[in-house]
């Protein structure tokens, strides 16, 4: 008899329905920040329950933002049209459809849309502020350094030069944030000065808000961070050390701090992110490797009883990925879990559940290989470097386990050729 697959069932709450996340909103309680993962970026069931607890979070318990796994400037658009300022897309899709940087999928798909529509509508009702959608990402740099030229052209024209030198030092390399890396291995001169003096223009005078995340020069200095927060991760990645994975989730928790800061005394936020993002990094094998992450950065600087970390797992199904980063989208197969696995002991349920996670006893407590997918995915491989050693109860404060789950629904057919390059670990 196996206990051990007795104990998770004695653990596990069914999951059908929105109704079964009243136990998780409970253990939420208090808290003011709820981050909620994924295991890939590609799987409907996960983006459609964490749309589900989000709608909840905001709707019965006031949360203020989401913030996401996603570009400042392109996220930013959409929060201008969910929170029906004038002179933007009425329709979120059309904004959606906007999304050009590889992958696509990830946030232009009919999962995420239905959310935004949603948001859209409850904003419209709302009294008071509304709820925000915000992209905590690092990669934009030249979209955040055109954004920052043209609210100094508009705003503050005799700062434009600061911006116009930052340009121009990044100018040779055509917007290829690999060649510009590679470039500050072999040649001292870099754009760190030119970054810096904007920054430090755009650090000034930042006092009241009047709109939380809609205030024009808000939004240009958390571009000029983002630009800063770019021109330092590239340089770290071309040298091959992980730094680069610390100096993106710093600034991706650095970004949720300046949100809180805007949206003022008692802001609360929804972050989601991948699980590696998300789930606190003491957990798994990426401390001993000197890796960090939100959900870590996150029970550090608020608390752990003011943050929920919400996990997600699949035992088997399908996923949008591509083969190779830069590649077309593809909808593959899941293989069922490893053996021994995370995912291969739900599946013992038999069933969707949610698991309420306590103190690091029994089979909670124990180092288990947890299945994460990233945005290139063989799984053919997977096997090699998919699976993640995690203690689940210190990782995750919860767990939402879809046994088998569907591929997402992308809104373009194709996608474009990027010019970002992978991260660490497989694109997550």
């Amino acid at each position: 008899m196996d206990t051990t697959a007795d104990d998770v069932r004695r653990d596990a709450l069914p999951l059908h329905g929105q109704e079964d996340l009243d136990p998780l909103l409970a253990r939420v309680g208090d808290a003011r920040h709820v981050l909620i993962g994924e295991a890939s970026h590609g799987t409907s069931e996960f983006y459609r329950w964490r749309a589900e607890l989000t709608r909840r979070l905001i709707a019965e318990h006031g949360f203020s933002f989401v913030a996401v796994e996603g570009d400042w400037p392109d996220c930013h658009r959409l929060h201008c049209c969910v929170a029906g300022a004038p002179e933007v897309p009425g329709d979120p899709a059309e904004v959606l459809l906007g999304f050009d940087r590889w992958p696509r999928w990830m946030w232009a798909n009919e999962e995420v849309l239905e959310f935004a529509r949603w948001l859209r509508a409850f904003n419209a009702r709302r009294d008071g502020p509304p709820v925000g959608f915000h992209g905590l990402d690092v990669y934009s740099l030249w979209d955040s350094l055109r954004a920052v030229l043209g609210y100094l052209r508009e705003h503050e024209p005799e700062h434009v030069d600061t911006a116009l030198a930052a340009f121009r030092c990044f100018e040779p390399y055509r917007e290829d944030p690999q060649a510009y890396g590679f470039a500050s291995t072999v040649v001292p001169d870099t754009c760190v000065d030119e970054v810096v003096r904007l920054l430090r223009r755009l650090r000034e005078q930042v006092d009241d808000l009047p709109a939380a995340g809609l205030d024009p020069r808000f939004v240009a200095r958390q571009n000029a961070e983002v630009v800063a927060g770019a021109e330092r991760y590239y340089r770290e990645m071309v040298r091959g050390d992980r730094r680069s994975w610390n100096v993106r989730d710093h600034h991706m928790t650095d970004t949720l701090d300046r949100l809180l800061e805007a949206y003022g005394p008692g802001a609360k936020s929804v972050v989601w992110a991948h699980n590696t993002h998300v789930g606190d990094a003491r957990a798994t094998d990426m401390a001993a490797a000197g890796l960090v992450n939100i959900g870590q950065l996150a029970r550090e600087r608020y608390g752990a009883g003011d943050v929920a970390l919400v996990g997600f797992g699949t035992y088997e199904g399908s996923v949008i990925a591509g083969d190779f980063w830069g590649g077309p989208q593809r909808r593959m197969a899941v293989p069922e879990a490893g053996a021994g696995s995370l995912e291969a002991l739900l599946h013992e349920v038999g069933t969707d559940v949610l698991i309420l996670l306590d103190a690091p006893r029994g089979w909670a407590g124990q180092v288990r290989g947890h299945r994460a997918i990233g945005v290139v995915y063989d799984p053919r491989r997977e096997r090699r470097g998919n699976y993640v050693p995690t203690v689940p109860a210190r990782r995750y404060d919860a767990f939402l386990f879809c046994d088998r789950t569907s591929a997402l629904r992308p809104l373009h057919a194709t996608e474009p050729v990027p010019g970002e390059a992978e991260t660490y670990p497989t694109g997550q």
